[in-house]
């Protein structure tokens, strides 16, 4: 199994979640994020003053696929994330050991 990661813009959000629906994925966890990459932040305007936004706002995109579906899934959020624009985002997965669903105690690709 993996967990995949995707820090994505939050307005891309829907659009992710329809293409990992069409997949056949039934849970994800999202969670909201700031932070930057190359682009630093940036400069906005606030009645008439300059101020500089150091962490931009994002959505982390968490979901466990079996190692087979890792590829399609990827592939569907990069799809689904990108504009073309910096700080498009990010995506990565990890191996996962063992996952357990805790309220009937299943292990494994039963608790996905």
């Amino acid at each position: 199994m993996k967990l995949i990661t995707a820090i994505i813009k939050p307005f891309r959000l829907d659009e992710v979640k329809t293409a990992l629906q069409e997949l056949g994925i039934n849970g994800l966890t999202v969670t909201e994020a700031s932070g930057y990459g190359r682009q630093r932040g940036h400069t906005e305007v606030y009645r008439g003053a300059e101020y500089r936004v150091d962490l931009v706002p994002k959505a982390r995109i968490e979901v466990v696929v079996e190692d087979a579906d890792a590829e399609p899934v990827i592939d569907a959020i990069v799809r689904a994330a990108h504009t073309g624009k910096i700080g498009d985002g990010k995506v990565w997965a990890v191996p996962v050991e063992t996952v357990v669903r805790v309220r009937t105690g299943q292990r494994g690709p039963d608790a996905l």
